[in-house]
């Protein structure tokens, strides 16, 4: 569910979270938290013991040889979702994913190389028998095939326009594909001819596993059925038995080691467990409630399951699992400042308040005190900081957050920003026009008059005196005496902004609803329109200096000027997550935070 709380759109969900470590490459921007990554995985292909390579959401593409202790990110060369992959060994495999995408790769991934694949279709399953020769499948009833390890792939008849999800080939010659009501395909001539077969259920199939030419398994979503489906055929689809899965909710993965041992994954941790070919399927706890998407066994023994925001979970006696990825925080974060190079403060949903002292390779919970969303943070060093939230909520640290202490803003109003330029001297603002003023570090917090009842999402003061709030419907409105008078000044849009950024008394930028960005090089007496080259909303900015600044947004937007909004570059975050804020400390090193405990880092500034 969307939340649109004035200027701050933000989802609200909750997930469980431990686990183990990562490496990827330090360029561009990279994640923090979750790890190894936060998007969603999709599918994943076990190898062997310890090599797993797992797809998913925007191009993500990443691989662990031992046994998931380190996940390394490699480089897909889009930014489209991947739904499929297949190897067939250490280094050869094949990736697919939307409008058409197949990536291969012959060194296990140090590079993908894009094949044509002749369709835009979104491609949703792959699966290979060997270096020359596989399947894929998906929408519309696409079926493509290779016989030369994907430099030629050749549409083959399904005569269904549904879409398929799944396919599981046994050998060049004998496959099985499944996809949307109830729809079974099978080949005994490597696709050559697909004969439609007798599923039983109008329910969607979402995944088929297959361990010889006769025995296999199909799963998928319980439609208006009293429970998820679950097929089984000993006799190459000729019949499909039901069998009962225990739980209501979809199975969305299968893999079965061998005619008796399988696994099926599904909807909120889902995962289930028959030694038996299915003739009784037992509940395993995940340590998850995110959708588990994909999984994959080597033996009886040894799995990885992959899922939503990132899921990872691997089992190496087919009983119990451990999470692999890794949360600091499972919480939405609305906003960061950094102190310096190496300290950091995001907040949050929940009174959430995350501290980083090593340029964000570790984030520490601390105590807020509160439950309250905290909305806005503003550290002026590494140790002295006030975060502010919903229902008046102002909370002040001069430990660097060992300790948050609780201040009397004297009102009930939600303050969605605040900024301090020193120890002593900071502004808070929020609904209704609020601004609320201290020159003693918080002891006390005085009401200014704004002149406007519309909500002030954001404050940036470049000195005790001098500083800009914006809000809702354009506002915009300045102060060159400390708050004692607030000029309304003309942003020229009616769009809600969002965030804003002075780097001195003339130099200012706002941004907010559907790309607006808004830049004043004279103090605000006039705002021009910049040109952002995007739609989305935009949540948070943060100028470094008068020439270089980075706004963010929803879908994962991450816009990049290096002279003063002339030319605004999009960068790649990586992630389609909505951004909420971000933080520069120079040209280069820059934290961004958003939903689901979102952290992104950069510091070569994007590039």
């Amino acid at each position: 569910m969307r939340v649109a709380l004035f200027g701050v759109s933000i989802l609200f969900f909750g997930m469980a979270a431990l686990g183990t470590s990562a490496s990827f490459a330090q360029s561009g921007w990279f994640w923090q938290n979750p790890l190894p990554q936060g998007n969603s995985v999709f599918a994943a292909a076990a190898l062997d013991a310890r090599t797993v390579v797992a797809v998913g959401d925007v191009g993500t593409i990443v691989r662990t040889d031992d046994g998931g202790a380190t996940w390394t990110l490699q480089s897909s060369g889009t930014d489209n979702p991947l739904y499929g992959v297949s190897f067939v060994d250490a280094n050869t495999g094949t990736a697919v994913g939307d409008f058409g995408i197949i990536l291969r790769t012959d060194d296990g991934g140090t590079t993908w190389t894009p094949q044509s694949s002749g369709t835009t279709n979104a491609l949703l399953a792959v699966s290979f028998v060997d270096a020359n020769t596989g399947t894929a499948v998906g929408d519309v009833g696409t079926i493509l095939r290779t016989d030369d390890g994907g430099a030629t792939w050749t549409s083959q008849s399904s005569r269904t326009i549904y879409y398929l999800r799944g396919v599981s080939f046994v050998d060049a010659n004998t496959g099985t594909a499944v996809g949307a009501y109830g729809t079974i395909l099978r080949t005994d001539d490597g696709g050559a001819t697909w004969t439609p077969q007798s599923s039983g259920t109008t329910n969607p199939l979402l995944a088929v596993s297959f361990v010889d030419a006769n025995t296999g398994t199909a799963v998928g979503d319980r439609g208006g059925s009293p429970s998820s489906p679950i097929l089984r055929t000993t006799d190459g689809g000729a019949t499909w038995t039901p069998q009962s899965s225990g739980t209501t909710l979809t199975l969305f993965g299968v893999s079965f080691a061998d005619a008796d041992t399988g696994t099926a994954v599904g909807g909120f941790g889902t995962i289930l467990h028959t030694t038996n070919g299915g003739a009784t399927w037992t509940l395993q706890s995940s340590g998850t409630a995110n959708d588990l998407s994909g999984v994959s066994f080597v033996d009886a023994n040894t799995g990885t399951a992959v899922g939503g925001f990132g899921t990872i979970v691997r089992t190496d006696d087919g009983a119990t699992w451990t999470l692999q990825s890794r949360w600091w925080t499972t919480q939405s974060l609305l906003a960061v400042s950094l102190g310096d190079a190496k300290t950091g403060t995001a907040v949050g949903e929940d009174g959430t308040i995350l501290r980083t002292d090593d340029g964000g390779a570790s984030w520490t919970l601390q105590s807020s005190g509160t439950t309250q969303l905290l909305l806005g943070v503003s550290f002026v060093d590494a140790k002295t900081g006030t975060a502010v939230g919903v229902d008046g909520t102002i909370l002040r640290t001069d430990d660097g957050g060992a300790t948050w202490s609780p201040q009397s803003s004297g009102t009930n109003n939600p303050l969605y920003g605040v900024s301090f330029v020193d120890a002593n001297t900071g502004t808070a603002v929020g609904v209704d026009g609020t601004i609320l003023r201290t020159d003693d570090g918080g002891a006390t917090w005085t009401p200014q008059s704004s002149g406007t009842t519309n909500a002030l999402v954001a404050v940036s003061f470049v000195d005790a005196n001098t500083g800009t709030a914006v809000g809702w419907y354009g506002t915009i409105v300045r102060t060159d005496d400390g708050g004692a008078t607030w000029t309304p000044q003309s942003s020229g849009t009616t769009n809600a902004l969002l965030a804003v950024s002075f780097v001195d008394a003339n130099t200012g930028t706002a941004v907010g609803w559907y790309g607006t960005i808004v830049r004043t090089d004279d103090g605000g007496a006039t705002w021009t329109p910049q040109s952002s080259g995007t739609t989305r909303w935009l949540q948070g900015v943060s100028f470094a200096d008068a020439k270089t600044g980075t706004a963010l947004g929803d879908l994962g937007t991450i816009l990049r000027t290096d002279d003063g909004g002339a030319t605004w570059t999009l960068q790649s975050s990586g992630t389609i997550r909505i951004l909420l804020g971000v933080s520069f400390v120079n040209a280069n090193i820059g934290t961004a935070v958003g939903l689901y405990g979102a952290i992104l880092r950069t510091t070569t500034g994007g590039q």
